[in-house]
């Protein structure tokens, strides 16, 4: 689940407004906003960590970085477990990769 749609949901299921939120976390509306429709892709780590404290949530759950999450892909959870077992020459190697993917992939040319 991406940040953004995690966001939303923990608003609404905590009853508060995007100006709620905004005053306890210290920024704008319009920033909350831009938050939950992933227009400001890029929170600083501040932020997010108010952002998790007034949603009682870790980090990780938070921006989806929680392999351990039960909304994510078993395939994709088995994955991040077998690259925990490589070396980490392999993981480089993996790292390499996946940089060069996402570098195609934000050009377009997949």
């Amino acid at each position: 689940m991406s940040f953004a749609r995690r966001l939303h949901e923990l608003r609404i299921a905590n009853r508060l407004s995007l100006q709620d939120v905004a005053d306890q976390v210290g920024i704008s509306k319009a920033h909350v906003w831009n938050l939950e429709k992933g227009l400001s892709e890029n929170p600083s780590m501040e932020v997010v960590l108010k952002l998790a404290e007034i949603f009682r949530v870790r980090v990780a759950d938070l921006v989806g970085e929680n392999p351990d999450a039960s909304d994510e892909d078993p395939a994709m959870v088995a994955m991040f477990r077998d690259l925990k077992k490589l070396d980490e020459r392999d993981r480089e190697t993996i790292a390499a990769l996946m940089e060069q993917m996402k570098r195609r992939r934000d050009k377009g040319t997949n």
